[in-house]
């Protein structure tokens, strides 16, 4: 019986293909604090400034690749069970073909209603002040913004509570709810952390530390797991 693997991704993996992460700058964004873009108070101030903000960012995407991280996620798949849960709002993970993917945080091509968070739409160009849902309501980014709770997270924790191994990429493990992630984890269930900087764990289960980037480290431990199963 080959193992259930689930994967938790951040960061590390999409600034690896281009994109830039708050920390880049200091969790600033052309001098202003990130709360300002990326909270409910932000959104209720200046909403312009939050619509920039994500122009920007989708802008971005268009224009960036998949990376060998996100490949070797799809080849992974091509012999394993594998479930990605990923921190990130890009959709990198779908563009190389991952499958089963849950987006914690929202996803940048997508917008939503300001009052009905049922209402999402797919949306690839920039949003406006006066794009309306059919509800009548101003659209807002399907982002899951600081301060606000994580409606997938429960998901989440049911896919970690029977995974047979866990992989973390390129995450410093300090944005919860998702860091508490691995307090969900079976007893005794091998975990594999790849980043160059990696943040310290405390749990009892088997952490198998592997201090490189994505791109070198993962496509390297899915030749591991696939010649090992």
């Amino acid at each position: 019986m080959k193992p259930n693997i689930v994967i938790l991704t951040g960061a590390g993996i999409s600034q690896e293909s281009g994109i830039k992460t708050f920390r880049d700058a200091n969790g600033l964004w052309e001098n202003h604090d990130i709360m300002e873009v990326a909270s409910p108070q932000g959104w209720q101030q200046n909403p312009e400034l939050v619509l920039e903000f994500y122009n920007q960012r989708r802008r971005q995407l268009h224009d960036v690749q998949p990376n060998a991280a996100h490949h070797a996620i799809t080849r992974l798949q091509q012999h394993f069970p594998v479930q990605v849960i990923t921190q990130n709002v890009d959709d990198l993970h779908e563009r190389a073909g991952n499958q089963n993917v849950l987006h914690l945080h929202g996803e940048l091509f997508k917008v939503r209603s300001d009052k009905n968070p049922e209402l999402i739409y797919d949306w690839h160009n920039d949003l406006h002040l006066g794009d309306l849902a059919e509800d009548g309501t101003q659209l807002r980014p399907h982002i899951v913004w600081f301060g606000e709770p994580v409606p997938m997270i429960t998901n989440a924790a049911e896919l970690t509570a029977v995974a047979d191994m866990f992989i973390i990429v390129g995450t410093g493990m300090a944005v919860y709810p998702a860091a508490g992630l691995v307090g969900y984890l079976p007893p005794f269930v091998p975990v594999y952390y790849i980043d160059p900087n990696p943040a310290t764990i405390t749990i009892t289960n088997p952490v198998t530390i592997i201090r490189e980037k994505a791109g070198t480290g993962l496509p390297k431990l899915v030749d591991q797991l696939i010649r090992e199963y």
